[in-house]
């Protein structure tokens, strides 16, 4: 059995896919033979991509009253917009002529939309937001879904996903047969444990985190529901807000004007606190060192900051949104994501008082231990070799 295992999206900063990508790999290089698992692409096309990636990222918004808004495009975003059909026409001729080569029997797509070539092909769905919320997304993201979905579709011999709640989307929404889908739950890093303060104050201190803090950790984009969760903490009392600071900590994404508009010339006075992003090597030390972990999304195919945070021993308000109730079981106190009131009042309650907030914490690393990346990997590997028909080795149990 040979697989091509497409790592492009694992290079640079990692958000949901590329955290995905990245995990999955190194399990399965650790279960796998070096001989059945081929990265592609090259490692100098992989940061090429990389580099790509970085400098077409949308431009944070001004701090200043009159700022541009986000939509009119930088000179860099022009260029680019220019230079992507070309440099994407080259990646697509260089990825056909690679995947004709070497013999494979199979090729894995994290990213949902593969590579046109005549391999069987199996691609990973982490959600379907572009196809029901394209208002969400960028418009050459939801143009290019348009564009290429239906051949991927049709091109694929199987699927993953990470949730049951998007296998069941796929099936009603893209008509895939059951048994083309297979759930395989993202997972937690071994990494992400509870500390002693001892061991995490020192990286909050340098990164210039305060000393007690709500958090939410991901990009700054409309299905994250910023808006909604910073109005109902700037109607928290002062006193509260003082006590513990919102942390938004990620990244400026896309369509993020109105989230801007507010957090410029409200919330930042009132509490309200955006680092960018946070480097992996420190994240264990921000989750440990919040309070709770706050996750009011519209929409999520997964959500792993929910387990993160659960990994690491912390509490967590979710969104009842999505994925979102699926992943964090019982193990969180859930809220719908339009209630402002419901999250200003859970909020005030985990700053306020600590027995609500043990409670919360009862039972989370247990939870979080259910899902790992190894496990991904071996119900991966196991699929892999079903699709190649090969006969099933001795592969570790899934945890």
């Amino acid at each position: 059995m040979r697989v091509v295992f497409n790592a492009s999206t694992a290079v640079g900063d990692k958000t949901g896919v590329g955290r995905y990508t990245a995990e999955l790999l190194r399990c399965l290089q650790a279960q796998m033979q070096p001989e059945e698992l081929v990265v592609y692409p090259h490692n100098w096309v992989r940061k090429l991509r990389g580099r790509w990636k970085s400098s077409t990222a949308p431009r944070p918004p001004s701090q200043s009253g009159n700022r541009s808004r986000s939509w009119i495009p930088s000179p860099r975003q022009s260029v680019a917009s220019v230079l992507r059909p070309i440099g994407h026409g080259l990646l697509r001729l260089y990825d056909r002529v690679a995947l004709r080569q070497n013999g494979f029997d199979l090729y894995h797509e994290p990213n949902f939309i593969p590579m046109a070539c005549k391999l069987p092909t199996a691609i990973t769905f982490h959600d379907l937001s572009v196809v029901t919320h394209p208002e969400w997304h960028p418009g050459y993201r939801v143009a290019m879904f348009e564009k290429h979905l239906p051949r991927a579709l049709e091109q694929s011999v199987h699927f993953f996903t990470v949730t049951e709640f998007v296998r069941r989307e796929m099936i009603e929404r893209l008509h895939i047969p059951r048994e083309k889908i297979t759930c395989t739950y993202n997972g937690n890093r071994p990494d992400f444990v509870p500390m002693d303060e001892e061991q995490f104050r020192p990286a909050l201190q340098r990164l210039g985190m305060p000393n007690n803090y709500l958090l939410h950790l991901g990009t700054i984009e409309p299905r994250k529901n910023l808006l909604r969760l910073m109005q109902a903490y700037v109607d928290l009392p002062a006193e509260l807000r003082e006590r513990c600071p919102l942390v938004l900590a990620g990244q400026w994404g896309w369509r993020f004007d109105e989230t801007a508009d507010f957090f410029f010339s409200t919330a930042r006075h009132r509490g309200v606190i955006q680092t960018g992003f946070v480097p992996d090597a420190d994240l264990p030390a921000v989750y440990n060192g919040a309070r709770a972990l706050v996750f009011p999304s519209l929409y999520e195919g997964f959500g792993i900051p929910a387990i993160e945070m659960m990994g690491c021993g912390g509490a967590v308000l979710a969104s009842t949104a999505g994925a979102l109730a699926e992943v964090v079981g019982k193990q969180a106190a859930l809220i719908e994501p339009q209630d402002v009131e419901g999250w200003r009042d859970a909020m005030k309650r985990v700053i306020t008082d600590d027995q609500w907030w043990q409670g919360l914490k009862k039972g989370v690393v247990e939870r979080a231990g259910q899902f790992t990346w190894e496990r991904t990997a071996t119900e991966t590997l196991r699929v892999y070799q079903r699709l190649a028909g090969v006969e099933p080795r001795q592969l570790p149990k899934a945890a």
